[in-house]
């Protein structure tokens, strides 16, 4: 394949037909093959029947975002075809179901009124009608190859071959037609496709077989029809480390058991449900409760899931809950109370689009400040931001020591696009995790105490803020929770004194934070020599911006980049000591106003040079952002550039 043996596939259709399935195989078999991959998946917020899509991009070395480019479009439906044919690069491919050619936009019901006349506006402009015949025309035009397919006459001659004598039955395997014939223009090995429809399907042995069977069918077919096919192949590549493919709600899943994670809890909410999901799908109980590794709770609602986690906390074990930006909203009390008590509690935020239910489905990175300052009044809290699926790992389980070493709440601050993506990942090292629990007294300790008549001040004043605590239910020991201010016992207390030692007692731990997680989990810096530009953004910006950075590297265009992870505490003199040194200041971000950027000047009256911004719902591209960067290397930029890649 060209560009370093890059391919970007991509696959769409009506929610509810297989897309998802289709894309994991043919993503799992790249894997097979060698190839590191990068998956990420977009739907609309109904359940069935509106248009969905997937974009996997694989390469011969790691890559870590998407592209607007496509290189072979597959489909097996209109709507795919009129939507996505634009992106198709020349030389690149279209398959197609042969029935569709006629279908005009108008015939489409799904397409909105706006796409259907833009659609029409540009193939008239070229001379083309309306129609899926008319954007192939179109696409031909530039030099892309087009490869119709009979899916329907393919799913009949299946049917005879399994006996089966309902074709309405076979419909369902569509998906994996399309798969068949990619594999076949690709002129790539079947076994990968065979081996990763079974592991797809591994607990449905039949249901993988007669896959099997007909994506063979379609993969015989392209191999015939087509002559020597796209042009491009999908070869073996040898595999020198052990490789896994992880979502990252999967990873912070995983993250929060190898943790130490013992309770999680949630209501269901898009995307953060995916990842309570998982950790259901994988709990063990019943006869063998001894060896459960946690307990997943689903909640009346968001309030009951954060006050749930802050009472598992309080008897000592490691609690968390998962939500995403209204979810949040709710649980905004519970939290307050749980900075209130100093409840070692995390909270992993997975953010969309937003206000209100916004855009329920789609990706957005509002909720900054809003983690920062959820809360009437003031108390400490760490936000984390990871910035790609292995970070999400090591930070997911990270966020307990920090919760429990400094005694307040940790929002650790996702987002969609990470959620539904998937990446090729080295497999993690757990043995450089480890298990803090900071000042967690013993039973014996306490009881120690209580036998020369010391009361246990569970908020007690010290230096650092850090007041030794025991579980709820230590034999021998009382002590009290409220949600009004307290005395060191937790009596409610509205005397002057306590209040200001106690306000105080709470807010210092943040100083504790900022010396003693070290610098490498605060940021990461990624530097080049002789930049005088600088990017600096936080969360999923990060797999785009190192992958355009690079692109212009090859280019001689050297750029710099700062990623921010903690952001509160923000570590501020460093990341003055980092930015001021530099001409053009670049912050890219997901949101509107620039939230980090924001952050910083308040911080640091280090401001942006420039902003790059983007709020339409999708991730951004490694190709949008490598143009708007490579105009502010050059000078050519506006301070303020809105990107609007996305279908």
């Amino acid at each position: 394949m060209t560009r370093e043996n890059e391919l970007t596939w991509l696959i769409g259709g009506p929610q509810g037909s297989g897309v998802d399935s289709a894309a994991n195989i043919y993503a799992r078999a790249c894997s097979y093959a060698g190839y590191f991959i990068f998956g990420k998946r977009e739907y609309h917020s109904n359940i069935k029947g509106l248009h969905s899509y997937f974009h996997v991009r694989s390469a011969a070395r790691p890559v870590r975002s998407h592209t607007e480019r496509v290189d072979l479009l597959a489909s097996f439906d209109a709507e795919t075809v009129l939507r996505h044919a634009r992106n198709v690069v020349p030389t690149g491919g279209i398959i197609f179901d042969s029935q569709t050619k006629d279908a005009k936009t108008s015939a489409v019901p799904t397409l909105e009124t706006e796409v259907k006349e833009d659609l029409d506006s540009y193939l008239s402009s070229k001379g083309f009608e309306g129609s899926v015949s008319g954007i192939l025309q179109e696409a031909e035009s530039r030099g892309v190859r087009v490869y119709a397919v009979p899916y329907m006459d393919l799913l009949k001659d299946i049917a005879v071959e399994m006996g089966e004598p309902k074709l309405s039955r076979m419909i369902r395997m569509i998906n994996v037609l399309s798969i068949g014939v990619s594999f076949g223009l690709l002129d790539s090995e079947f076994e990968l496709v065979s081996k990763a429809i079974r592991s797809v399907f591994f607990d449905k042995p039949k249901v993988a077989e007669q896959n099997v069977l007909a994506c063979k069918r379609a993969y015989d077919e392209a191999r015939s029809e087509f002559g020597d096919g796209f042009g491009r192949k999908l070869t073996r590549l040898q595999v020198e480390k052990e490789r896994v493919v992880l979502q990252a709600t999967q990873a912070i899943a995983l993250g929060k058991l190898v943790g130490g994670c013992r309770i999680q809890t949630y209501y269901p909410i898009t995307p953060a449900a995916d990842e309570s999901e998982y950790l259901e799908a994988n709990e063990i109980f019943g006869r063998e409760a001894d060896k459960s590794s946690i307990l997943v709770m689903q909640t009346e609602d968001e309030i009951a899931a954060i006050n749930m986690a802050s009472g598992a906390a309080l008897t000592g074990a490691r609690a968390s809950t998962a939500t995403s930006g209204p979810g949040f909203s709710l649980m905004v009390e519970g939290l307050g109370w749980a900075g209130n008590n100093e409840v070692p509690v995390v909270v992993t935020h997975y953010q969309r689009g937003a206000p209100s239910t916004g855009l329920p489905t789609r990706h957005g990175q509002d909720d900054l400040r809003f983690a920062l300052h959820a809360g009437h009044g003031e108390f400490a809290r760490i936000v984390l931001a990871s910035g790609d699926i292995e970070e999400s790992f090591y930070d997911a389980a990270r966020a307990f020591n920090y919760a429990e070493r400094f005694q307040m709440p940790v929002i650790h601050l996702m987002d969609k696009a990470l959620a539904n993506s998937s990446v090729t990942c080295t497999t993690p090292n757990m043995s450089s995790l480890r298990i803090d629990r900071g000042a967690l007294l013993t039973e014996a300790e306490t009881e120690s105490a209580a036998s020369s008549g010391q009361r246990y001040k569970r908020f007690a004043f010290t230096n650092s803020g850090i007041s030794p605590r025991i579980p709820l239910g230590a034999a021998g020991v009382v002590f009290w929770n409220t949600g009004d201010e307290h005395s060191e016992l937790g009596h409610i207390s509205e005397n002057p004194r306590t209040r200001t030692q106690m306000m105080e007692k709470r807010m210092r731990k943040l100083e504790l934070v900022d010396r003693e997680i070290p610098l490498e989990e605060k940021c990461n810096l990624f530097r080049r020599a002789d930049s005088k530009v600088i990017v600096f953004s936080w969360g999923s910006t990060k797999g785009p911006i190192l992958d355009a950075i690079d692109r212009l590297s090859e280019a001689g265009i050297a750029i710099d980049f700062l990623q921010v992870r903690l952001i509160n505490p923000l570590p501020r003199d460093y990341i003055l000591d980092i930015l001021r040194d530099y001409e053009s200041r670049v912050a890219v971000e997901m949101n509107y106003s620039g939230q980090l950027a924001g952050i910083v000047r308040e911080q640091t009256g280090i401001t942006a040079t420039h902003y790059v911004l983007k709020y339409n719902g999708r991730p951004m591209s490694q190709d949008e952002l490598e143009l708007a960067l490579e105009r502010v290397a050059r000078g050519e930029a506006q301070k303020r550039e809105v990107l609007t890649g996305g279908t």
